[in-house]
């Protein structure tokens, strides 16, 4: 009997563990995926994920282009390219260069073996941080399951709750799916309210994707998942 339980429990934590650290795995056999960006229900631009897998790598690469025009003058825009680079589904480097309104901002993270974390050199925040952090990429559903985000823009570090809100149905680009609702908070609200996290969050469990955002910051904005090939 004590050997059954033995077997029982190494079964139970192998299975635990492959949950934990797969979450990569869910995008193997996809090339890419397309979110289109809208302000206030009007299209202004996208943000698309590209994905390598070789034997030893996982790769996302990452452009991201949209701008607001207020009576034909651009008033807010983002160009961005980022590369994320993951090994046995652990980030080992992550790159970013973005155009803000005309503002450069920037990120270079590496994975440090040795003392176990990040090294980060960005535009807000130039440090280290822990291995539970997770840069803020929309294509990631792990962002649902962490603690801390890492910005993708500008390598800031934010705290952050998540909420369940509730199951329910939407319908996106002419098809009907079944969602998860959750609610993604930052914790500290010493932030100025234009740095704090608040989103909605609609969530695809079986095709373990976030199919659409939502945020309000002078209008509502959403990420909507149009395409994924």
């Amino acid at each position: 009997m004590k050997k059954i339980i033995i077997i029982f429990l190494f079964v139970i934590v192998v299975i635990f563990q492959t949950n934990v650290s797969a979450h990569t795995d869910h995008y193997k056999n996809f090339k890419s995926i397309e979110m289109e960006v809208f302000k206030d229900n009007k299209y202004i631009g996208f943000s698309k994920f590209f994905f390598n897998k070789t034997e030893k790598k996982f790769e996302v690469k990452n452009i991201t282009d949209f701008q607001v025009k207020l009576m034909g003058v651009t008033v807010f825009s983002i160009k961005s390219e980022g590369l994320e680079i993951y090994e046995n589904d652990q980030l080992t480097y992550f790159k970013s260069d973005t155009l803000q309104n005309n503002k450069k901002k920037f990120v270079k993270l590496f994975f440090d073996k040795e003392n176990k974390n990040f090294k980060i050199d960005g535009s807000s925040y130039k440090g280290t941080e822990n291995l539970d952090s997770i840069v803020g990429n929309w294509w990631n559903h792990k962002l649902l399951q962490s603690d801390t985000q890492i910005s993708p823009l500008s390598g800031s570090i934010k705290k952050q709750s998540v909420e369940f809100i509730k199951k329910e149905k939407i319908r996106l680009y002419g098809k009907e799916i079944n969602v998860e609702k959750f609610r993604l908070k930052s914790i500290d609200e010493n932030l100025p309210k234009d740095k704090r996290l608040d989103f909605e969050i609609w969530y695809d469990k079986k095709r373990a994707m976030i199919v659409k955002i939502r945020y309000k910051r002078l209008g509502t904005w959403e990420y909507r998942l149009k395409k994924v090939n």
